[in-house]
């Protein structure tokens, strides 16, 4: 007699445990779809995660749980979306007003994307003095250049920025320097991308109404004074960099987005063809 009982109240444990998990995962369900009608898509996500986590073996649940959180993520990357939208519809306009007062320069002939530079420092009006040169492509990844024209080569690979009260930044060794002479003058180029300029740019535009000193190292060193108007122009393509780079990037983020809420909607159509069969 007792070898029959044993086995029945086994049976019924189980059966008593298995509709208690039942009933927890349809709560934590209910919970999760009430969240997502609320629009507190986060909490939803949550519940519904935790419920194949908790739950593993209540199929029927889990399954709707996953539909469910298809629908939560699409929802999540539609709200990102229209906020994306909502911040490019400022961005844009601000960046459109801000392009005219620079000058952009391209030679199609061997150049994808073209660069902006503030007016005063175009090449053609800057051909026979040292100074410090600021640049931004389209992309908004912007770069600096130490030209120094002299009568004696000094061979600079880098140069340094100091301020009144004695705080200075330097450049690394350039990767890209260049040499030249023309009519009796040594030209050299150096160039240095802004992320690893060693702080000059974001330097300078943080002192642009101070008066700064440059200095030209390599074999020999020379000494300038960047001038107001360099040092606004360092600011200003600064600033334009930073805006490019930001609507570069929020478009990516937004082309993203989209690629994602696609393959939401296939493994949604997926899903629901599974049920249907």
């Amino acid at each position: 007699m007792k070898k029959t009982i044993l086995p029945l109240l086994m049976a019924l444990l189980m059966l008593s445990a298995c509709n208690q998990s039942k009933r927890e995962a349809r709560l934590m369900l209910d919970r999760a779809n009430e969240a997502y009608q609320a629009g507190r898509l986060e909490e939803a996500i949550q519940l519904a995660d935790s419920i194949g986590v908790l739950y593993p073996k209540v199929y029927e649940v889990r399954h709707a749980a996953n539909r469910l959180g298809y629908d939560i993520t699409k929802s999540q990357l539609l709200r990102d979306v229209h906020f994306i939208d909502s911040v490019l519809s400022v961005k844009r306009p601000e960046l459109e007003a801000m392009l005219p007062r620079f000058s952009y320069e391209r030679d199609t002939a061997y150049q994808q994307t073209g660069r902006y530079l503030w007016p005063t420092q175009v090449i053609e009006k800057n051909t026979s003095r040292s100074y410090l040169r600021f640049q931004t492509e389209e992309n908004g990844k912007m770069s600096l250049t130490s030209v120094y024209v002299g009568g004696q080569p000094i061979h600079h690979t880098s140069v340094k920025v100091s301020a009144p009260d004695g705080t200075y930044v330097e450049t690394p060794a350039s990767p890209d320097s260049y040499e030249t002479t023309n009519l009796g003058l040594t030209i050299e180029k150096a160039d240095y991308p802004q992320d690893n300029d060693g702080g000059v740019a974001d330097f300078i535009a943080m002192h642009a109404d101070q008066n700064l000193t440059m200095v030209f190292i390599g074999d020999h060193t020379q000494r300038v004074t960047l001038t107001p108007a360099d040092r606004q122009a360092c600011r200003e393509v600064l600033e334009l960099s930073n805006r490019l780079k930001l609507i570069k990037q929020l478009t990516e983020d937004q082309e993203e987005n989209h690629r994602k809420i696609e393959f939401v909607d296939r493994k949604i159509q997926e899903y629901d063809n599974n049920i249907e069969n």
